[in-house]
């Protein structure tokens, strides 16, 4: 079995919606994904399980995590990647961060950022990996616990450094993790 990533739409408010919930159940305001969607700065992500049939349609299976990114000028900001708990410590989240930093390239954008939760410091070791650094800390950034969110970020992702550095990770991620597939265009 193999991951599939691609546009979020509004069929899938409902499964992402519950995996949000399912996720952060803390949250004192869950993510209004229907105004994300209508939203043109707004662009979201989702991946699912799929077998050899479904990489040739690759728009079916349930939804087991999602990613979402603000793009803004030339800056893409990541403001969420989820993965459904039965799914961890599978490369699902660096899959989605993987169809992230596509979907910013074709973008154009030039640099990304994000905020991590101070404490995840598996992520953070994640988005290391792929260039990100610490530039400084937003206090208290996170609502359920107030939490402190370490600010992570790459700044020029067009440079050949980091396509070439990009480039190898992928490949990389696909000889540990087998074929994953990534459509960033909408179905209809």
């Amino acid at each position: 079995m193999s991951y599939c990533v691609r546009v979020m739409t509004q069929d899938d408010i409902p499964a992402v919606s519950k995996l949000d919930r399912q996720i952060f159940p803390d949250m004192q305001m869950p993510t209004n994904f229907e105004s994300e969607l209508t939203n043109c700065m707004a662009h979201y992500l989702v991946a699912f399980e799929c077998g050899l049939a479904e990489l040739k349609s690759s728009w079916m299976g349930s939804i087991i995590g999602y990613a979402g990114l603000w793009i803004m000028v030339s800056e893409a900001h990541i403001v969420n990647i989820a993965v459904d708990c039965n799914y961890r410590r599978r490369g699902l989240g660096e899959l989605l961060l993987i169809a992230s930093i596509e979907l910013a390239l074709d973008m154009n954008c030039n640099m990304m950022t994000l905020e991590v939760r101070a404490s995840n410091v598996t992520a953070q070791r994640l988005y290391q990996k792929y260039g990100f650094t610490s530039r400084g800390i937003r206090k208290g950034y996170y609502n359920d616990n107030r939490e402190d969110g370490s600010i992570m970020t790459v700044d020029n992702i067009n440079s050949k450094t980091f396509k070439d550095a990009y480039k190898k990770l992928k490949v990389d991620y696909q000889k540990k993790r087998g074929a994953a597939e990534i459509i960033l265009t909408a179905p209809f």
